[in-house]
């Protein structure tokens, strides 16, 4: 019988399996990594922009955005080919520097950054660290269409250019990661972050609003509302990259932030979109490794993929280790509510943004039984109404249960459709 190799933090899990019960959800084509030359060229020819070095001129200053440690995005290497860039054209150093857009996640540690950015560029250009709480460090430049006080990082006005980094992949209401999510979330206060996330749940329905969801844009408000901050910042450029299972750049996209991410979403959507016939009651299912398992909050993505391939009332088996944990501490708060119902009504009485992570989880345990393979406790895991396992055994246990299933590999990073 073939094997597969399930990511499981930074491990993995090897699984046997019968391919006549088995269908396994991935994209089959395997794209080489580019190299430093092919994205060079990419640079050379910028989406409806003019390439960076005829933007900035010597002398300017730049504010480099990029993601925090859950995401996988290359920007290593891109940020890299950026600086020597601006050096070759005449910047300093002194002229560049760099923020992690970690919106309310947690700081970036010092190894982090080495890993994320390379200890050339860590070691040759200021870091700087965004804090979503600090009312010093964040004041308003604006308001949405729909009234949203957009109070974001003070630094993005300081620069006379914001060049944004980040990569692009399904997002469970957003639509896709990247971008526009770089400013808000990433840079934006506590306050922006919770209102325009609250954009993704109707408390007349107490359901999720219409249009959001995973590879939605058109419609979607939580989307539109992340276009509109970002409008007031005006980034000067963008590069969204495509990034393989171990984080190496397969595709990248860069020019105007709005267009060139959209051309990444686009390009995003045909590679990594997967059509199935029918649902079926098992669904084994790995977020895809580190750091896309770094915790609950994140695995939760994962999650939420696995369920458009399984029939109400099947069983989701999950592997996300975890190590950091739940990913916020007063998470597991939520789930001392009854039900979902419940939750959605404490959700609409005092929103927080991750109360409807929350809230989403607690309906996928009402609708599927969840089996999860993780570091966490099995206290914790019962009190999210998740079943904790020590392997993936359960999983022929309930093949020969319940029929034919599906395995993916990296359920963080397809969509499932129905087809047919």
């Amino acid at each position: 019988m073939p094997q597969i190799d399930l990511k499981y933090g930074r491990n993995s899990i090897a699984f046997e399996y019968d391919d006549n019960v088995f269908d396994v959800l991935q994209t089959s084509a395997e794209i080489q990594p580019l190299t430093d030359l092919e994205i060079g060229e990419a640079l050379d020819d910028p989406i409806d922009s003019a390439p960076l070095e005829e933007i900035v001129m010597p002398g300017e200053s730049v504010l480099i955005v990029v993601p925090d440690a859950t995401r996988q995005s290359g920007c290593g290497q891109i940020v890299n080919l950026l600086v020597r860039r601006l050096l070759a054209n005449g910047s300093t150093p002194a002229n560049i520097n760099i923020i992690f857009a970690t919106g309310i996640h947690r700081p970036v540690t010092a190894d982090e950054i080495n890993d994320l950015l390379t200890p050339f560029i860590a070691q040759r250009i200021r870091v700087l660290h965004h804090d979503a709480s600090d009312p010093i460090k964040n004041f308003k430049i604006g308001e949405t269409s729909g009234g949203i006080p957009v109070e974001v990082n003070w630094l993005l006005t300081e620069y006379d250019h914001v060049v944004l980094v980040g990569s692009v992949t399904f997002h469970y209401f957003a639509g896709f990661t990247g971008g526009r999510k770089l400013i808000v979330p990433g840079l934006a206060s506590a306050k922006t972050i919770s209102a325009t996330h609250a954009l993704a749940f109707n408390c007349e329905t107490m359901d999720r609003r219409e249009g959001v969801g995973a590879a939605r844009l058109e419609g979607n408000p939580v989307h539109e509302a992340f276009v509109e901050c970002t409008e007031l910042i005006k980034p000067s450029f963008a590069v969204s990259t495509i990034v393989d299972g171990q984080g190496n750049i397969t595709e990248v996209f860069c020019g105007d932030w709005k267009t060139s991410h959209r051309s990444a979403c686009d390009e995003y959507y045909k590679r990594f979109s997967v059509g199935i016939a029918e649902k079926r009651p098992l669904v084994i299912a790995s977020c895809g490794g580190y750091p896309l398992d770094i915790n609950m909050i994140q695995a939760h993505k994962a999650l939420d993929a696995a369920t458009k391939a399984c029939i109400d009332g099947g069983t989701i088996i999950l592997l996300a280790e975890c190590p950091d944990g739940l990913g916020r501490s007063d998470f597991l708060d939520w789930f001392d509510s009854d039900g979902s119902e419940n939750l959605a009504r404490r959700l609409c009485a005092n929103y927080q943004v991750n109360g409807q992570t929350a809230w989403s989880l607690l309906r996928k345990t009402e609708r599927f039984n969840v089996e999860l393979l993780t570091d966490l406790t099995d206290e914790i895991v019962e009190k999210m109404r998740m079943k904790r396992i020590s392997n993936l055994s359960s999983g022929s246990e309930a093949i020969s249960k319940d029929g034919k299933g599906y395995i993916m590999p990296a359920a963080s990073k397809i969509a499932v459709e129905l087809v047919g």
